[in-house]
């Protein structure tokens, strides 16, 4: 039964062609597969558990529940969207929390599966404001403010986020080729997978005496996709 990887769906109640693709994999492709794996990025945005019960999550939760319920191990692991994912989603669903980075090995493959974000190194003002988010101090404060205050936030943050995008050089929003060697070296993998950067396909990297390969999950804001990890056999699937 093959292991699937998914990243960047983006849901949300403004992308139904993406939430329609998502529904179809999980009644026509999912169910077959021994584990699916979730590398962030699963919504546009998430403000809190405690928004569970907002009709749309409540949805998508369960849909999760009813894949997890058949046997389908399920994890999922924080995107740069949705890092306030906490123990009440992954309770309501089955999913297991990853850290990020997380080594797991595939028949008999270690690979680090990351969201992707971190080996954006060139990127300064990016980590910079990861580095702020991902604080307590921060979370705390977020997380203190009404679900409505969150929502009219995030609204503010996304409207900032497209300026600040727009204006960067496309190169420094990719990963950074030292980043990569270094993640993969200190795990002691040849293979990576991740989401993110949007940009899918299968890289080789040198690691030294051995060469590795980086494999890249597609974003859902186009047609989407998966990669399928069936004993040796690697194949990113496009919908």
């Amino acid at each position: 039964m093959p292991a699937l990887f998914i990243s960047d769906l983006h849901l949300s109640e403004d992308r139904p062609a993406a939430n329609e693709r998502f529904f179809s994999f999980l009644e026509e492709t999912a169910p077959a597969a021994g584990s699916l794996y979730i590398l962030g990025d699963f919504f546009e945005s998430w403000i809190g558990d405690d928004d569970l019960a907002y009709p749309f999550n409540a949805v998508i939760a369960g849909v999760l529940r009813e894949l997890s319920s058949h046997g389908v191990a399920l994890y999922l692991m924080h995107g740069n969207r949705d890092f306030l994912i906490g123990p009440r989603f992954c309770e309501a669903t089955g999913a297991t929390l990853l850290e990020d980075p997380t080594v797991v090995e595939l028949e008999g493959e270690k690979t680090l599966l990351m969201h992707g974000d971190t080996l954006c190194t060139d990127d300064l003002d990016y980590q910079a404001w990861r580095r702020t988010a991902r604080s307590s101090a921060w979370q705390r404060d977020f997380l203190g403010k009404s679900l409505a205050e969150r929502r009219q936030a995030i609204v503010g943050m996304r409207e900032k986020s497209k300026e600040v995008i727009s204006a960067k050089p496309a190169e420094i929003m990719d990963v950074n080729p030292g980043a990569v060697q270094e993640a993969m070296k200190q795990h002691g993998v040849k293979r990576l997978i991740h989401g993110h950067t949007h940009r899918p396909g299968r890289h080789t990297v040198d690691l030294g005496e051995v060469r590795g390969e980086r494999w890249v999950l597609p974003d859902w804001y186009g047609r989407g996709g998966y990669l399928s990890v069936s004993g040796k056999n690697l194949k990113l699937v496009p919908f």
